[in-house]
Order: C-alpha cells, then structure tokens, then sequence
C-alpha cells in the first residue's frame, strides 16, 4: 500500500475507538470521576489518552479534507470552508467547555484557558519552528512572506488590537462575538478576491488528489465526514478526562486544558508545516501559520461567547456575558501582549532567526514559570504569584512590541495602504 495512503488508514483506525465508546454512550461521570459507558469506564488517563488520540486523527484528517477541498470547490467558497475547518479541532473542545460553562462553572475559566493556550502555542512553537528548520537546512536566516499575506497581518493586527478591549471590559459577550466574526468576514472577503493560487499539496492529500475525479470527491467526503463525527465524539470526554486527570494526580486542570488540549489539535498543522520548512518551502508553510493564526485570534475566540450564550439559552437562564476573573484576564492580556509583538515582527514579510529564538525563549520561559508556580508554590500565595508572572510577560512583550513598533513603522503604514489599495483596485 502506498505509504500516504497506509497513513490516512492509520488515522482512521486511531480515531475508531473514540467513535466506537461514544457509540456505546461514554460519558463523564462527575460523581466517579471517570468515563463511564454500560459495562465499563475509563480512569481520567486513560480517557484522555483514548480520546486524545481521537481528536489528533481527527486533526489529521480534516487538514487533509481541507487541502482537498480546493480541488473541488470554487476558490471563495474553499477558502472560507477552509479557514472553518482550520480551527474545527480547537473549535470543538472549546465549544463544549464554554457551552457548559452555563450549568458547570469550573468550566468557565477552562474555556478561556484552551482558547488562550492555542493561540500562544501557536505563535510560540508554530511560528519559531518554521523559521528554525529552515535554518537548521539551508542556512537561511529569515522566512519571508508573500506580498498578499500583508491583508492577513493587516486583520490579524486589528483584532489584536481589539482583544485589549476584552481586558478592559473584563467580559467576554456577544458585542465581542459580533466584532469578531465582522472581522473574520472583512479578512475573508479581502482574501477571496486575491489572486487564484495553485494548492501546493504533500503527503496524503497529494496522493487522494492523484484519484480519479469520482474517488477523489468521495474519498474527500469521507474523510470530512469521518473528522468530524470523530472530533465531535471525542470533544466531551477529552476535556473530562484531562480534568479528572488533573484532580487524581494532584496537576493543575487548567494548565491541562491549556497546554495538551492544544497541542493535541495543533500537531498536524505543526507536523505538515514542519514537512514544508524542511523541503525549503517555509514561506508556504509559515503562510498557513499566519493564516491559522488570524483565524483563531476571530473566529475562536468569537465563539466562546457565543457557545456561552447558547448554554445560557438552553439551560433557560437570562443571557449574560462571559465574566473574566484576575487570571482569566491575565492569560487574555498576555496572549494579546504575545500576538501585539508577533504581528510587529512580521509586519515587513521577513521572520529572521533571532526573533523566532526571542518568541519561543519568551513563551518556553513564561509556560517554564507558570508550572513552578502551580506545582510548588503555598496555595495562598499562588494567585498572587501568577498575578506578577503575567504581568511581567505581559509588560516585556509589550515593551518589546514598541520598540518593533518604532522600528518597523514605515511598514506598518505601508501595509495599511496595501489593503486600502487592493480595496480600491478589486471593487
């Protein structure tokens, strides 16, 4: 068997316990603290282990739907069809803790810890690793960005930008729901209208795409199909299982839910990216970053809110926003703090070496701090303590991100009339 085609069996075969438990009717049992079905259960581990692994086949499957998708749709609708499926994985893990988070509060906080983990990992491992593999083999110091890819750090500096607005309202609601998704929709449509680009595909996707028309769109639809019941089935009881992890084993739930939630949904974008920098193509695969990212710091974090709302609505409890606590704020201020800094090394397309060493240094010593924290610090104290490691991140990001600012101003102006022109030239 072809070994991009042994792949995508692999992948299905990993996702079928997943599918086959919630078939028999897994569930969290929070009086056991265990994923239970009629005739058996799951320890927390285990649970997050079982269906961990789904939701990483789940992930793989989907980015490879996603990358077939182009050949099948017109280029508008892929592209938008596309960045949905792009934050699916997070997506559903995330929907699930905010929509609970209506009758189960201890969910609240972990909503926002899933959504603000993916976005720093994102931009902390995701966007160094690029630039890293690409010099480890070529000796290329700096990944440099298409032209077109300014519209994407246009919108991704915007809705950073309006993520400092969060943190002063110390809410998430539906007014951020509705900014969000009106910038997802304005970045949608300016990267619509760009030029026709012709999909570079790797691995199993460009081996499906060598089928016949007929196979191909069948294989495609199953592929879709079988991501999306699997990360569907395996949202609930993954979340519930690094939670009961986290109460058996005396480990921080929150930084679970923060930290491996994540990495379990990033892994394929990161793997296939990592493909792309190793083959000298990392300005394709740093592009897709970029893109990924401006698509969870809008379409993700607009949901949480939502997703909350429509708990609300169900549980048949008045509509009321998000309400953030200190370390909620604290991990959305240093998120945004993180992407203020990313956007404005980019800002002129060139991503040097040194400044991927600063993003991961900064984001591997913070996640370095935060885990000494809340694994040897006095309970007491340890709020406090976070309090002053946010803060310090928060404020040496920031810093850092004026002296990008002051440097790169010239670029900050061009990129603005960059997306005015095209505004102008595409009507």
């Amino acid at each position: 068997m072809n070994r991009s085609l042994a792949l995508v069996v692999i992948a299905v075969l990993a996702a079928l316990p997943a599918l086959v438990l919630r078939a028999l009717g897994a569930h969290a049992d929070h009086g056991q603290r265990v994923i239970a079905w009629p005739g058996g259960a799951l320890s927390g581990p285990w649970a997050a282990l079982v269906f961990g692994v789904g939701v990483l086949a789940g992930a793989f499957l989907v980015s490879w739907a996603a990358e077939l998708m182009q050949l099948e749709l017109s280029q508008s609708f892929a592209m938008a069809l596309i960045a949905l499926l792009a934050v699916l994985p997070e997506y559903t893990v995330d929907i699930y803790l905010a929509y609970t988070a209506a009758t189960i509060p201890e969910n609240a906080p972990l909503a926002l810890a899933n959504m603000t983990g993916a976005n720093r990992l994102l931009i902390g491992i995701g966007w160094p690793m690029v630039a890293i593999a690409l010099y480890m083999t070529t000796k290329r110091r700096e990944v440099t960005l298409e032209s077109a890819r300014q519209g994407e750090l246009f919108f991704l500096a915007l809705a950073t930008g309006y993520s400092f607005a969060m943190v002063f309202k110390s809410t998430l609601s539906l007014w951020d729901t509705l900014i969000f998704l009106v910038l997802f929709a304005l970045y949608a449509r300016f990267v619509m209208r760009q030029e026709v680009v012709e999909p570079e595909l790797e691995g199993p996707a460009a081996a499906i795409a060598r089928l016949a028309p007929v196979p191909r769109r069948i294989a495609t639809g199953i592929l879709f199909t079988v991501a999306g019941l699997t990360l569907l089935a395996a949202a609930e009881p993954f979340a519930e299982g690094l939670k009961f992890t986290g109460t058996n084993l005396g480990v921080s739930e929150f930084l679970l839910i923060q930290w491996i939630a994540p990495l379990a949904s990033e892994a394929p974008e990161f793997l296939i990216v990592m493909i792309f920098a190793l083959r000298g193509q990392a300005t394709a695969g740093f592009g897709a970053l970029v893109s990924s990212k401006v698509n969870q710091w809008t379409l993700l974090v607009g949901m949480v809110p939502l997703a909350y709302a429509l708990g609300l609505h169900n549980a048949g409890q008045p509509l009321a926003p998000l309400h953030l606590d200190p370390r909620q704020l604290g991990e959305v201020l240093l998120t945004a703090a993180q992407s203020a800094l990313a956007v404005l090394i980019v800002i002129d397309r060139r991503f040097r070496t040194k400044e991927a060493y600063l993003l991961a240094g900064l984001f591997l010593a913070q996640l370095a701090v935060s885990i000494g924290i809340e694994s040897a610090s006095p309970l007491d104290v340890r709020e406090r303590l976070f309090a002053i490691e946010k803060g310090a991140f928060t404020a040496t990001y920031l810093v850092l991100a004026l002296i990008m600012a002051i440097r790169h101003r010239r670029d900050l102006v061009g990129v603005a009339r960059f997306v005015w022109n095209e505004e102008r030239r595409r009507p």
